[in-house]
C-alpha cells in the first residue's frame, strides 16, 4: 500500500477506534465517516517554454453539517484523491473540536512546489480556481480554501483576485479564501497560526503534573528537550515559539536535506539565516550532520515535533523513537500501527486533530472579518484606551504618584488585531484541550486521541441530528 493509502486507512481505523463509546444511530455515523462531494479535475496550463501540461488536481468537501466547508490547498507531485479526502474529514473533525462553525473541505493540485516556477504556479492557481467556481466548490457560503504543504499567502492572493474578477458586484469576494496578504484583506497572525497554536497546544499539555510525570517529566515546557521534523511554516513557527517564550531546548532540526543536531541546543533564527545563506541547514556550526532526517526522530529527546508530512513514524521506526510526548504538528505524521507500538511503550501523543487546528481557528478569524468588512480591533482599541488611560491617571491622583512613562503607555495602549488574535487562539487551544482531556479521563479512554474523535463525532453527528434529514 503506497503512504497515501496508509495515511487514508490509519484515519478510518482513529475513526474505528472511538466508535465503540459512543451510541450514536449507525446511520448517522455513516454520514459523519462519509466525504459528501469530491470533485476531480484535469486541465491544460502553459509551462514557461509556451508547452501545453495536463494539471491534475482535486477538491473534497467532507462535511455539510456546517457551511462553508473550510481547508487547505495542497501543492504536491504525491498529492491523490484519497489523501484529500483524509484531510477533509480531518478537517471536519478539528473545526468541531475547536469549535469552529465550519465543515471540512481539502485541495490538492499535483505539481512539484520546489521545481514549478512563480509564473507557472500562478497560472496553474488560477486556473485551479476558475474550474472550482464552474462547479460552485468556491465561495464565501460555500467553500473556502486556505494554503497547506507548498502554498502560502501569494497563492491565496491569486484565488482571492481570480474570484473577484469572475465574481463581480459581490460584497464579501476576499471571504472566498484565508491566507491572504494583509494588503489583501489577510489578518495578522495567520501565517504563524499552525506553528503558535502547537506551542499553545504542547504547553497545556505538559502543564498537566499527573500526565507529564507518568511519562518521566516534570511539569512545564521550559528546558524540555524539542526535535522539530520541518522547518517550514508550521515547524519554524513552532520551534521559534517554543524556544523563545516556552524556553525549551531545540536539540535537533530535520529537514529534506538532511537533520541537524546539538546536545547543548540549537538558535532557531541562527539556523533558518543558515538555509538561506547556504540552501541547507547541514554543517551549522556545532551541529552534528545527520544524513538521513528520518533516523534524527529517533534521537533522544522529551518532546518530538512532527511537523512535516503523514507517515512519518510507522511499524519500522517506532520502536526505536526515544521521544516521551510526540506532538503532532503535520496532518497524519503517526499512523495507526505505529501508534499501537508507542502507546505500549508508553510515549505519549498529542494528535493532530487537536494540536493542528490553530491554522483553522485564526482563519475563521479572517473569515469573519472579511464577511464583516472590518478589522477587530478598529471598534475597539480607540475605546480601550480611553477607558485605561482615565483608570490610570485616577491611579495616579488617588496615590499620588507617577508612573514610569514606558509603562504607563503599555497599560494604556488598546489591544491591535494581531493581540486579539493571538489571545484569542490561546483561548481556543486552552479550552479545546481540557474539554478533550477531561473526556479522555472521565470515561477512562484508551487515548486523547480517542477522546479528541469521540468527542469531534459526536459533535458533528448532534449538529446533523438538529438539522434533520433533507428531503
Amino acid at each position: 500500500m503506497s503512504d497515501r493509502g496508509a495515511f487514508f486507512e490509519s484515519v478510518s481505523k482513529y475513526f474505528d477506534a472511538a466508535l465503540p463509546y459512543t451510541d450514536m444511530d449507525a446511520g448517522l455515523i455513516e454520514q459523519v465517516r462519509s466525504c459528501n462531494a469530491v470533485y476531480r479535475m484535469r486541465f491544460p496550463v502553459k509551462d514557461d517554454e509556451g508547452r501545453i501540461k495536463v494539471v491534475e488536481a482535486f477538491r473534497a468537501e467532507h462535511s455539510f453539517h456546517r457551511l462553508p466547508t473550510k481547508g487547505g490547498i495542497r501543492f504536491s507531485r504525491h498529492v491523490d484523491i484519497n489523501e484529500t479526502i483524509a484531510l477533509a474529514a480531518l478537517m471536519t473533525f478539528k473545526c468541531a473540536i475547536v469549535g469552529v462553525p465550519f465543515g471540512g473541505g481539502k485541495g490538492g493540485v499535483v505539481i512539484d512546489p520546489a521545481t514549478a516556477s512563480v509564473g507557472f504556479r500562478e497560472r496553474v492557481i488560477r486556473r485551479y480556481t476558475a474550474e472550482l467556481i464552474r462547479k460552485n466548490f468556491i465561495g464565501p457560503d460555500i467553500d473556502v480554501p486556505a494554503p497547506d504543504y507548498g502554498t502560502g499567502e501569494q497563492e491565496m492572493g491569486w484565488i482571492a483576485d481570480t474570484y473577484k474578477n469572475l465574481k463581480m458586484n459581490t460584497a464579501d469576494v476576499y471571504a472566498c479564501v484565508t491566507g491572504k496578504p494583509l494588503g489583501m484583506q489577510g489578518i495578522p497572525g495567520r501565517t504563524s497560526a499552525t506553528g503558535l497554536g502547537v506551542y499553545f497546544g504542547v504547553r497545556i499539555a505538559l502543564d498537566d503534573a499527573e500526565d507529564t510525570r507518568a511519562h518521566g517529566l516534570e511539569p512545564g515546557i521550559a528546558g524540555k528537550r524539542v526535535i522539530v521534523q520541518g522547518l517550514g511554516n508550521v515547524g519554524y513557527h513552532a520551534a521559534q515559539f517554543m524556544q523563545a517564550d516556552g524556553q525549551a531546548i531545540i536539540v535537533g532540526i530535520a529537514e529534506r536535506e538532511g537533520g541537524i543536531y546539538a546536545k547543548d541546543g540549537l538558535d532557531v533564527e541562527a539556523v533558518l539565516e543558515h538555509r538561506r545563506v547556504t540552501g541547507s541547514i547541514l554543517h551549522f556550526p556545532g551541529a552534528e550532520n545527520i544524513a538521513d532526517s528520518r533516523k534524527l526522530l529517533e534521537y533522544p529527546c522529551d518532546v518530538l515535533v512532527p511537523a512535516a508530512l503523514e507517515n512519518q513514524i510507522t511499524a519500522e521506526n517506532a520502536p526505536r523513537i526515544q521521544a516521551k510526548v510526540i506532538a503532532e504538528a503535520a496532518n497524519g505524521p503517526v499512523d495507526y500501527e505505529a501508534e499501537e507500538i508507542l502507546q505500549a511503550r508508553g510515549i505519549f501523543i498529542i494528535p493532530d486533530i487537536y494540536l493542528n487546528a490553530g491554522g483553522v481557528t485564526v482563519s475563521y478569524f479572517e473569515w469573519l472579518k472579511n464577511k464583516a468588512g472590518v478589522s477587530f480591533d478598529r471598534m475597539m482599541s480607540r475605546h480601550e484606551e480611553m477607558v485605561k488611560r482615565e483608570l490610570v491617571e485616577r491611579m495616579e491622583e488617588l496615590t499620588g504618584q507617577t508612573l514610569d512613562l514606558e509603562i504607563k503607555q503599555r497599560l494604556i495602549r488598546g489591544p491591535g488585531e494581531l493581540e486579539l488574535v493571538q489571545a484569542a487562539l490561546e483561548q481556543t487551544m486552552t479550552y479545546a484541550y481540557q474539554r478533550i482531556h477531561r473526556l479522555w479521563k472521565a470515561r477512562n479512554l484508551p487515548s486523547l486521541r480517542t477522546a479528541a474523535f469521540l468527542m469531534a463525532i459526536e459533535r458533528v453527528g448532534e449538529s446533523y441530528r438538529q438539522h434533520g434529514i433533507f428531503p
